[in-house]
């Protein structure tokens, strides 16, 4: 609560201040004092080297993110489309056959946990941790603690998990993880209000700067949920919005550029707008949105998928790579990698090889996609279904 009570003398606007409709926050110049201004530069507690090398590994050629950070509710949800109870036992089962699937390495360079996976090992002993350092996969890790109601907001939400995050993100990195993950998300359908932007960005520069203190890359996550039957401009333009702002409070917070990585949504109508646009127009206004808000020291762009189809995720990320970038282009997939995977497994041990098979097959076609070399010609049936929720949560 104190890190919302020190967040709330940010707030100069009401939350009826939707983002669009009425001026955004105006902020005083700070070059019309006469006076000499100094700056500290926070040296990110003496990791500063490792974070740059962390983020450049993760950030390599035909490699992205495999995310397996949902929470065991979601998990169980999951488990629960092919018929198994969510169990730990389950749960274990599922991510030992997504750790230990054999060249994972050649297409993954980092993994999302969630923190009982980060603890955990394979049925002969391993740690998942070492099973992922022998692919060269980062271990990384889901700190927030989740999304609440925002009050004063337009019915919107707010990420936790600021109290006690510097000791847990000591632990995690004591336990193998070297990235860190915080999603918080921004409703267009909800406004957005200014109140909920600001909250976001000052949340997600605070995760940074205690993440970056102790050892671990921050993923920078502001989802812009895709709910909604907006235009792909109404996207663009509070996605320029939502960036500005927090790029304004990394800065603030003194935040290494060059250690930390995005994870944004990819710039599309909303799931209900009656126009679709092809994986070019996708590309041409996430692209302009990147270029216009993100600076090239930032070492890489995961895109996360937000319930596209695998194919499409797959499609819009290897038109965003046509051409040179000023930061690697890649992804960090949850849904977009495990769809097929999961329906192939059904639980069934005799079926785990063909579903390690799936994930390799997913991988691959994000790696080619990452290199701009992906065609879609081969592709199944099942992994052009949509998986948009709406009101979707982890």
């Amino acid at each position: 609560m104190a890190a919302c009570a020190s967040f709330a003398k940010l707030n100069a606007l009401s939350s009826s201040q939707w983002i669009g409709h009425q001026s955004f926050s105006q902020r005083p110049s700070r070059l019309s004092s006469p006076h000499r201004i100094s700056f500290s530069v926070r040296a990110a507690a003496g990791f500063s080297d490792e974070l740059v090398q962390t983020a450049k590994t993760i950030a390599s050629p035909g490699r992205g993110i495999l995310a397996i950070d949902e929470s065991n509710a979601t998990c169980g949800k999951r488990l629960a489309s092919i018929g198994l109870d969510n169990t730990e036992t389950n749960r274990q089962a599922y991510r030992q056959l997504l750790l230990t699937t054999p060249g994972l390495g050649g297409y993954i360079s980092g993994a999302i946990l969630f923190e009982e996976t980060l603890y955990q090992s394979t049925t002969d002993g391993k740690k998942f941790v070492d099973c992922l350092k022998e692919e060269r996969i980062v271990p990384g890790i889901k700190v927030d603690k989740g999304l609440v109601p925002l009050p004063g907001s337009n019915n919107e939400s707010w990420c936790q998990g600021l109290d006690g995050l510097a000791s847990r993100s000591a632990e995690y990195y004591k336990q193998g993880a070297r990235f860190a993950k915080w999603r918080t998300v921004v409703s267009i359908p909800c406004g957005p209000s200014a109140l909920a932007v600001k909250e976001a960005a000052w949340g997600l520069a605070r995760y940074a700067a205690i993440s970056q203190d102790n050892g671990l890359v921050p993923i920078v996550e502001p989802e812009i949920l895709l709910d909604g039957d907006h235009p792909i401009e109404r996207t663009l333009e509070v996605a320029e919005k939502v960036w500005s702002e927090v790029f304004f409070y990394l800065a603030e917070n003194n935040v290494l550029f060059e250690g930390i990585l995005l994870k944004p949504s990819m710039v599309t109508p909303g799931a209900e707008h009656k126009e679709k646009v092809s994986p070019e127009t996708i590309a041409k206004y996430t692209l302009t949105m990147l270029q216009r808000r993100v600076p090239p020291a930032v070492p890489g762009i995961m895109f996360l998928s937000g319930g596209q189809s695998e194919v499409e995720a797959t499609l819009n990320l290897n038109a965003m790579n046509q051409s040179p970038n000023p930061w690697h282009v890649s992804f960090s997939y949850a849904r977009a990698l495990q769809n097929t995977v999961l329906k192939t497994w059904k639980g069934l041990p005799e079926n785990v090889e063909a579903a390690q098979r799936s994930l390799l097959v997913r991988a691959k076609a994000n790696s080619l996609a990452q290199l701009g070399k992906y065609s879609a010609e081969d592709e199944g049936e099942e992994a052009k279904k949509g998986m948009f929720v709406k009101g979707y949560t982890y």
